[in-house]
């Protein structure tokens, strides 16, 4: 696990990265802020009122001092990030709702990291996932040819990382959907320096089953192909045929994954959320994430069950995704 971050770190280290943090006065934010800005990782930028933050911060014995505090209720980009907004939004948001709906600290943070006056945020601690993605979606929006944000686990043991997707936002993604996941988990790989072999994950491999789930999962091998001519990809796989060079061999001799696949894609949530969580709880890997992909600019979402340490690592991640 720390060798994962070590990369991370070498990689964003005085880059002068800046991450804001809605929830300015959670102690587990103002903990790990405290630890990024005091090692010089990235920029914290804590939303909220001065005051309460600094005396938040003080009942908490942290030191915030390397953090910068904006409070939307005094910025004094207010107007020029209301305009903006409004214009974002294209006619779905008069400037009386803009200058309501930024005094939301999601909003408003989404806004700076949009104007370019942060790299990305993270939230979720205090908030729900739709509270952080909605703010996203409406804002940043997904990159050109993806329609939809996805969320990915690094599961990491030891000296083994390996890339699962979707785990976290699709309920029931289609053919277009899943290779789009494909492409943008391809990208998240590259972050973690995993050379991307993928496997397009089904209970049937090469047509060992025909049925729409499989021929849906097929259909998106060919659409990631088209997108990208060079993405080692392949499917549909059952996991051993995609995990086991053994099973390889006998199911799907001529794959170029043989039996090697880093990066898997669940062909739906449920399929994806279960994976990851027997492979942490059975299989002690420790599932790093989910970590939001397919944004023009990062934004990850928190667990409210998260601790410090979760909010320090996925600043880092944040910070590294804004170096792409």
């Amino acid at each position: 696990m720390s060798s994962l971050f070590d990369t991370l770190k070498a990689k964003i280290n005085n880059q002068g990265k800046r991450v804001v943090f809605p929830e300015g006065l959670d102690e587990r934010i103002l903990t790990a802020v405290s630890k990024l800005g005091a090692e010089g990782l990235v920029q914290p930028v804590l939303v909220g009122n001065k005051e309460k933050v600094k005396q938040k911060a003080s009942e908490c014995g942290v030191d915030i001092s390397t953090s910068e505090i904006l409070d939307p209720e005094n910025y004094e980009g207010f107007e020029e990030m209301t305009a903006s907004f409004v214009d974002r939004r294209k006619g779905k948001a008069t400037e009386e709702q803009a200058r309501d709906i930024l005094k939301d600290e999601n909003y408003f943070g989404t806004m700076l990291v949009y104007m370019n006056k942060a790299d990305g945020l993270v939230s979720g601690a205090a908030h729900s996932t739709a509270d952080t993605v909605r703010p996203a979606l409406q804002i940043i929006k997904t990159k050109p040819g993806i329609k939809k944000t996805s969320g990915v686990f690094i599961m990491v043991r030891d000296e083994e990382k390996y890339v699962f997707a979707d785990c976290a936002i699709n309920i029931s993604p289609d053919s277009q959907d899943l290779a789009e996941i494909a492409l943008a988990s391809a990208d998240t790989a590259k972050l973690f320096n995993i050379d991307p072999k993928i496997a397009m994950l089904s209970f049937s491999t090469r047509g060992s089953a025909k049925s729409p789930e499989t021929e849906k999962v097929t259909d998106a091998v060919a659409l990631a192909k088209e997108q990208n001519a060079d993405l080692l990809i392949d499917g549909e796989f059952q996991f051993d045929a995609a995990f086991v060079p053994e099973v390889a061999q006998k199911k799907a001799p001529d794959s170029p994954l043989n039996g090697e696949a880093n990066t898997f894609i669940f062909p739906s949530l449920e399929a994806g959320n279960i994976g990851y969580k027997i492979a942490q709880r059975l299989g002690s890997f420790d599932a790093v994430g989910p970590i939001l992909q397919g944004l023009n600019q990062p934004v990850n979402d928190l667990s409210r069950g998260c601790n410090s340490d979760d909010v320090y690592n996925l600043a880092i991640i944040t910070a590294a995704q804004s170096l792409s």
